[in-house]
């Protein structure tokens, strides 16, 4: 985006094309070391100055996690699943809590954004197995 604020860069395209055609949720990191690989000029500068005017723009989301870098995300309505032991994160759809969360706040709300917070399947067998083997001692 141009300082007018209309221009999308030719970056800007780039990254939000890397993000929307992702089957995961990249690091800023991720996206320069992908980027890089086709735009050998890109600087880490570039790639951070545009994830924050896509995500204030309001074309990409930021997914802020615990204990490690925020990751982006396309708009498409949906949730996360979050794994407290492995990090992993996941997509979820529930049903839209819109109007629920307007009734119960009593006003309306522009937007939410739900992280769940489980143990995945692989870490909580990992934690089954722990458990048993500890038994077994």
């Amino acid at each position: 985006m141009d300082e007018g604020g209309g221009t999308v860069t030719k970056y800007a395209k780039l990254i939000l094309e890397l993000i929307n055609q992702s089957k995961g949720h990249m690091t800023a990191e991720q996206i320069f070391l992908k980027l890089k690989k086709t735009e050998p000029g890109v600087v880490q500068a570039t790639v951070y100055n545009n994830l924050s005017t896509l995500c204030k723009e309001g074309m990409i989301r930021k997914v802020p996690m615990e204990d490690s870098p925020d990751r982006y995300d396309r708009i498409q309505k949906h949730d996360h699943l979050v794994c407290k032991k492995c990090g992993k994160l996941s997509d979820i759809c529930f049903d839209d809590l819109t109007k629920d969360l307007e009734k119960q706040l009593g006003e309306g709300i522009l937007s939410y954004d739900l992280k769940v917070f489980y143990l995945c399947p692989k870490c909580r067998e990992e934690e089954k197995r722990r458990y048993h083997d500890g038994l077994q001692m």
